[in-house]
């Protein structure tokens, strides 16, 4: 029998209407939907009308995705589709707490929105930004990095995709030092060093709010993005990881081979967006992964037949 992951992607996965269709056809998802309008008012003209200017400001697009994330995965396992584990790239990771049982939706909307907020401020303080480089293995990218001052690998992606936080008066020649290693350097026009001691600030802005969450346990594995690893239990190690997370690397590459090698055979990215698909045919093509828009839309539409539906279909 195939075990299940969900994969919850982050920032740069949104655009507007997403969410829409998940409120069109599953009871669920649309509940989920109303539950963080009232406690967000505002959230689904934004995910569903936008406009662009306003969705992109990072403290409307992290709470946004999550309240996509949350009505997909909710609209999933009414078709009975629950993981075996858990993993979410960047801000994703707080959609896994929530489907791993260690928060409450409700908490982690509180923890979406202070999280926001506090990196919003610390991008304030720095004059950061992010680039994409590809087609340079990972050793030459970090010491590349290792030639400017304040420059840090930070999302090792998947097989020669690695982006790096610097310095935006670095950036015209950090590009022409990828162009010379025979690489490309994409730009992702952000306003933040993000995973980086950029954000340093940014957790101790953040650490006073989690005094007022309520941690569990967990049911589901959820791997973190710092260690590619389970997280851990006890709800200090639980705050110290989010914490952590904000200010270091994004293993994902790692994580996914982790959760390969730990018997995960199907994987489903659920929220808006391809982003991690993409990644995800780099780094393993031979493993099945669908996007949670194609089951749910598919789903229902046999469901309406009156045919069975099973996520092969």
């Amino acid at each position: 029998m195939d075990k299940i992951a969900f994969l919850f992607p982050g920032q740069g996965a949104h655009a507007v209407g997403m969410g829409k269709s998940i409120v069109e056809l599953s009871p669920s998802g649309r509940g989920v939907f109303d539950k963080i309008e009232t406690l967000r008012p505002g959230t689904k003209i934004q995910c569903f009308e936008g406009p662009a200017e306003i969705l992109n400001q990072t403290v409307n697009t992290q709470p946004c995705i999550f309240t996509v994330e949350m009505a997909a995965t909710m609209a999933l396992n009414d078709m009975g589709l629950i993981p075996q584990a858990v993993a979410g790239f960047s801000l994703g990771e707080i959609s896994g707490l929530v489907a791993s049982g260690i928060l409450s939706i409700e908490d982690g909307l509180t923890l979406v929105i202070a999280r926001s907020q506090a990196m919003k401020m610390a991008t304030q303080k720095t004059d950061a930004t992010m680039v994409a480089v590809l087609k340079l293995n990972n050793d030459v990218v970090e010491a590349l990095c290792q030639e400017f001052s304040l420059c840090f690998p930070v999302n090792y992606n998947c097989p020669d995709q690695l982006v790096v936080a610097l310095n935006n008066k670095d950036l015209p020649e950090f590009l022409a030092r990828v162009k010379a290693l025979g690489g490309r350097g994409l730009p992702l026009g952000l306003s933040g060093g993000f995973h980086s001691p950029y954000m340093t600030e940014a957790t101790n802005q953040l650490e006073p709010n989690l005094a007022n969450l309520s941690f569990s346990k967990g049911s589901i594995p959820l791997y973190g993005n710092a260690t590619a690893l389970p997280y851990p239990e006890s709800p200090n190690e639980i705050k110290s990881a989010i914490l952590y997370q904000i200010n270091h690397p994004v293993f994902w590459e790692k994580t996914i081979h982790q959760m390969i090698a730990d018997g995960i055979t199907t994987f489903i990215e659920v929220g808006p967006g391809k982003t991690l698909s993409g990644f995800f045919k780099k780094i393993n093509s031979k493993i099945k992964i669908f996007h949670s828009d194609d089951p749910i839309k598919d789903f229902y539409e046999k469901q309406k037949a009156g045919k069975e539906w099973s996520l092969e279909c």
